[in-house]
């Protein structure tokens, strides 16, 4: 690397690659020191100044003036300091201009690796500064290589990566194909902390991209439907089994738009183009309801649902299921109930109707076994809310009285009995949880 190449290098490296060229300029000062250091020696006291106009560089070598010289590195004799200035005097310092061609080749070897090193850095920390504010949007790139299944995307200014987790499975590209991801991270260079850092590599690119994040899906829908864009549809949630199916729930602020007919558009035209962008995944468009076991019905179609019995407690619904719709409620390999779970935030059981009923004979028989509960008492309690040895577990006598009718004396033999029986329980279930949680109300669905 010649000295007059510098001015070109500035130009083109912060025309093409977005550095600042002030910051170019301070690393090539930085490099020749360096190696100007490595050629005289360390103790030499320097100054590099850059001429942006005309691209010269010049290297000073100061020395201070005394009457005999001790150390030539630091020193100059006033005899020979004068011959270079004949008005100076013995202390002051004086600048002698270094040919920068005696650096030698080791020495300039250095230098460019240095500049190198730091057009790297400040190449890094433009890629942060300009695409930050870009984090969680849609960017368009081309496959410019493949490594170990990973994809490397050249954005024009910068590198991706598409790492092969975040790909849609099955889907296929080759160098030169144009690809649409979201934007999942852009890793600050001048981060060392963080949940990431052991994830966190500088060799590669920073910009990290999926085509798998439930956003990328949001994001589709907002480009592909206009009243999304204007706030007249909102979307409240996706959930995605990437490239096999998903689920996105909307609602309007406005009552004459349909939210699910404005996502799906004329003819299907609109998730058409979002099914087609993600290699034929099937989209469920699901409306949200603020009533949670509606929005749990809703996220669970095409499956008709007959009741749902709700525990705020532990966030957890049971769901009750005609028998014939069990298996599209649950779906292939649990598809669907995990969606719809990822989708609405409730822990979700579903059980048929013929189940359900089993399930409730059962209990009901194990409340009439009680011996001061009997089988019309054990009903009364069915209607009232109380199925199961746990629920009775979790009730008062004052419960019990105001329910049912009885007297304190045999609301309290119960509650007692009941007591015991789990007691009896916790002690058979060594390492496991003693008592579950209270029943929950239950919504029927018309």
């Amino acid at each position: 690397m010649y000295i007059t190449e510098i001015k070109r290098i500035v130009d083109q490296v912060s025309r093409d690659k977005g550095i600042d060229r002030d910051i170019l300029i301070q690393a090539i000062e930085e490099a020749i020191k360096s190696a100007a250091r490595k050629r005289f020696g360390h103790r030499i006291e320097l100054e590099i100044s850059y001429n942006q106009q005309n691209g010269e560089l010049e290297v000073y070598q100061y020395l201070e003036v005394v009457e005999e010289v001790e150390n030539p590195e630091t020193q100059i004799s006033l005899k020979d300091g004068r011959k270079l200035d004949p008005e100076c005097e013995i202390g002051d310092s004086l600048g002698i201009k270094l040919d920068t061609e005696q650096f030698g080749r080791i020495a300039a070897q250095s230098a460019k690796q240095i500049i190198i090193q730091k057009m790297k850095e400040a190449e890094r920390s433009a890629v942060y500064a300009n695409y930050i504010d870009h984090k969680g949007d849609i960017i368009n790139g081309i496959v410019q290589r493949i490594e170990h299944g990973d994809l490397i995307v050249n954005l024009g200014q910068a590198e991706a990566i598409l790492k092969t987790d975040q790909q849609i499975p099955k889907e296929t590209y080759r160098r030169g194909d144009r690809i649409r991801a979201y934007i999942m991270d852009v890793l600050d260079p001048e981060k060392k902390e963080g949940v990431e850092t052991a994830k966190r590599t500088f060799r590669g690119p920073q910009i990290i991209l999926s085509r798998t994040h439930p956003n990328f899906l949001i994001h589709l829908f907002k480009t592909e439907v206009p009243e999304i864009s204007e706030g007249v549809v909102q979307i409240k949630g996706a959930a995605r089994d990437p490239g096999i199916r998903a689920k996105i729930a909307v609602t309007s602020t406005d009552s004459d738009i349909d939210p699910v007919g404005a996502c799906v558009g004329v003819k299907g035209s609109r998730v058409q183009n979002v099914v087609q962008e993600l290699r034929g995944e099937k989209i469920d468009i699901v409306l949200w309801h603020i009533d949670p076991a509606r929005f749990v019905c809703n996220a669970l179609a095409p499956a008709q649902i007959t009741r749902v019995i709700i525990d705020e407690i532990n966030r957890s619904m049971e769901v009750i299921v005609p028998d014939e719709f069990l298996s599209i409620a649950i779906g292939k390999k649990g598809q669907n109930v995990k969606l719809a779970h990822k989708l609405t935030g409730w822990k979700l059981d579903v059980k048929s109707e013929k189940q359900y009923a089993e399930i409730m004979e059962k209990n009901l028989a194990q409340l009439a076994s009680i011996e001061d509960v009997g089988a019309e008492l054990a009903a009364i309690l069915h209607q009232k809310g109380l199925f199961s040895l746990e629920d009775l577990f979790h009730a008062t006598e004052e419960d019990l009285m105001v329910m049912t009718g009885i007297d304190s004396d045999r609301a309290a033999r119960i509650i007692a009995q009941v007591q015991e029986l789990q007691s009896s329980r916790t002690r058979k279930k060594s390492g496991k949880e003693a008592a579950p949680g209270p029943a929950g109300s239950e919504q029927v669905i018309s």
